[in-house]
């Protein structure tokens, strides 16, 4: 049954109350706002004009879904990330704030890289943290890598809606396998691998341990396998002198930091982000004599 928008939104909003209660009448416009296509403002606007019956089913299943816990940015199919807005499905991580630390890091050291550098994004999911670097160094040359075809598949969406192609690539790479002889040396390596611990993934909030894909967030029992695997598998592919720049999880510093050192690698810097919670890492590899 069609409805007025006015009355999209005061049912939404009366479905919401009980979970959101302030915040209920925002996320009512949210979602009516994405079901219609329409602007918030032009929703006020539009109040009194009846919706497409094609609008009323689908804010109602949009309510129904953030209801069960689904994140907005799977609902939405986009998410915003550094001034960019990346497609986004349950195939990848939803980039997050805490991304953003190893992202300006990524940028600030790549900024002194040769000219024309060549950058390996791992574990890239949407490709969020390459497409960042490809934006802010424009003269670098971006490889995104993932081991998931479907995650690769939003990558190159991303890639292609940034309008980045001539310069950023995306190939499947499992970063537990030695790096495939024809992917050449790399001036800088970033990643942001899984590092949630076997424990933890007992314990994620709902909207992360029912939504979100596991592949990119079980790091293993102390959540390092990967770090382990990267450095094993990946040491190789750097240049000397080249820059690794990691993410890794709250109080995981210090073992990222040993794992690093254990590789011969020298910590540079490290980031803290918005909340100021130790977030990334950048190391150097050294110089061969």
């Amino acid at each position: 049954m069609v409805r007025k928008y006015s009355e999209l939104y005061l049912d939404a909003r009366r479905q919401l109350l009980p979970t959101e209660g302030e915040q209920a009448g925002k996320v009512a416009r949210m979602l009516l706002s994405a079901a219609s296509g329409k602007t918030e403002e032009a929703i006020i606007a539009d109040r009194d004009l009846y919706a497409s019956e094609e609008i009323c089913i689908r804010t109602d299943a949009f309510v129904r879904r953030y209801l069960s816990g689904e994140p907005l940015a799977y609902l939405f199919g986009e998410w915003d990330f550094y001034g960019m807005t990346l497609t986004v499905t349950p195939d990848v991580l939803i980039p997050r704030d805490d991304t953003a630390a190893v992202t300006e890091l990524a940028i600030k050291r790549a900024l002194f890289l040769p000219q024309n550098a060549r950058i390996l994004d791992l574990c890239t999911g949407s490709g969020c943290i390459g497409l960042a670097l490809a934006h802010r160094v424009r003269d670098a040359r971006i490889t995104l890598g993932d081991v998931s075809p479907e995650a690769l598949r939003v990558a190159k969406k991303n890639v292609h809606d940034q309008q980045l192609g001539g310069r950023v690539s995306c190939l499947q790479i499992d970063v537990t396998k030695p790096a495939a002889p024809f992917l050449g040396k790399f001036d800088m390596i970033v990643a942001n691998p899984p590092y949630v611990t076997s424990a933890e993934m007992e314990t994620l909030e709902p909207s992360v341990r029912d939504f979100e894909p596991h592949l990119a967030l079980d790091g293993g029992e102390d959540g390092l396998d990967f770090y382990r695997a990267i450095l094993d598998n990946f040491t190789g592919a750097l240049h000397p002198g080249g820059i690794v720049c990691f993410e890794h999880g709250i109080h995981q510093e210090d073992a990222v930091a040993a794992l690093l050192a254990e590789h011969g690698y020298k910590v540079l810097e490290i980031k803290r982000d918005n909340s100021y919670i130790i977030r990334a890492v950048a190391a150097t590899k050294p110089v061969e004599s």
